[in-house]
């Protein structure tokens, strides 16, 4: 398991984030002229909890309605909250006063639940990914920037310093021509029974995520999103991949993968590969990028980087020059609805790619070939 970005640890961590960086994000709000009023729209999702405790360590932040189809649900996180159980979801999309929604819902839900907040003038941050299909995330990534509407992911991995600085030196030519890139992102979710099904408090139950008619995909497109985000942030648009993706326990049904592995042709000509799943009792190397002049590794959290334009970079100790963490993704997006314009929000049209690229490299594991992505 990865503890910098695994789920139970982003759960964990999240509070305490939180209560280092409101002080300073209470200072945007003020600026602005008073608080964000915010409303949960669905709650299934397993970051909840975590979003939760986030937005509760700001006193510039209001959450006025929550809703879920779920009524069990919707009242745990109601009173968590400390806000009102909205009996009809109308209530939030007629409601003035709610500026922004948080989209938690399971992933078939999204296209209605955005399309309706759209309409409605609500800036959103939807939890990932966008959609099941690439269709549905196009289109729903037209109708949030032809509202003119805020709109961001739950990407974290884009917060890690390590992550951004390979970025900036990939930007500045440290590895010269690029190569290859490697991403890994698993944690051992089917091993540990994490989605199985909490009859005693559906309200802490996640088994959706691992039913593909609601979430879309199993452990391979789940956590294979945020590293598949990772190397595309870094290295740019992909043309092709061919994946293999597979039921190995079964604990979830025939339908519901549980790992998998891509190869990826990037449109720079950069080759590429990810593996993802729910199957792993460790993930020590998370990501790898070679060139011919420099090369990195992130090995148990520590990043080790040489460069031939880094004369102390051998790659043999830890690189620990890297640049400051960013806040959250929920927090940089409640900032930006607070009028922050300087926040790195991901675009709505990022979202739909990312999905596009993940249906792709399904399509390739059914038909078993090299698979063209959409767009």
């Amino acid at each position: 398991m990865n503890p910098p970005v695994d789920r139970r640890s982003f759960l964990k961590t999240s509070a305490a984030a939180g209560l280092v960086l409101a002080a300073s994000s209470s200072r945007v709000v003020a600026a602005a002229g008073g608080k964000v009023t915010l409303a949960f729209v669905g709650c299934a999702h397993i970051h909840t909890p975590g979003f939760i405790n986030l937005l509760k360590t700001r006193p510039d932040v209001s959450v006025k309605y929550v809703w879920d189809p779920l009524p069990a649900r919707a009242h745990k996180r109601g009173a968590d909250l400390n806000a009102k159980v909205a009996g009809n979801i109308s209530e939030i999309w007629g409601d003035p006063a709610v500026q922004a929604v948080v989209i938690c819902s399971e992933t078939n839900r999204h296209p209605a639940l955005v399309k309706a907040a759209a309409a409605a003038k609500k800036h959103m941050f939807v939890e990932k990914p966008l959609g099941i299909t690439a269709g549905e995330s196009v289109a729903m990534a037209k109708a949030i920037e032809g509202a003119g509407l805020l709109f961001t992911t739950g990407y974290f991995m884009r917060t890690d310093p390590k992550h951004l600085f390979l970025r900036e030196q990939v930007a500045a030519g440290a590895f010269g021509k690029i190569t290859r890139a490697s991403a890994w992102n698993c944690h051992s979710g089917s091993i540990g029974g994490w989605f199985d099904e909490k009859p005693n408090d559906p309200s802490e139950s996640w088994r959706w995520m691992a039913d593909v008619a609601q979430s879309g995909v199993g452990g391979f497109g789940d956590l294979g999103t945020h590293s598949l985000d990772i190397l595309m942030w870094i290295l740019g648009g992909i043309e092709s991949v061919s994946a293999d993706v597979r039921v190995v326990t079964g604990r979830y049904g025939p339908k519901t993968d549980e790992t998998g592995q891509s190869m990826i042709k990037f449109k720079s000509g950069v080759m590429g590969s990810l593996a993802a799943g729910w199957l792993d009792v460790a993930n020590p190397v998370t990501f790898m990028i070679s060139g011919t002049e420099g090369f990195a590794s992130i090995v148990n959290d520590k990043l080790y980087f040489q460069s031939k334009k880094f004369p102390a970079a051998k790659g043999t100790e830890p690189w620990t020059q890297l640049p400051p963490a960013p806040r959250a993704p929920l927090h940089q997006f409640v900032d930006a609805v607070a009028g922050d314009t300087a926040q790195p929000l991901v675009k709505p049209s990022e979202a739909a790619t990312r999905v596009a690229v993940m249906e792709a490299m399904y399509k390739s594991a059914r038909q078993g070939r090299w698979t063209k992505v959409r767009g």
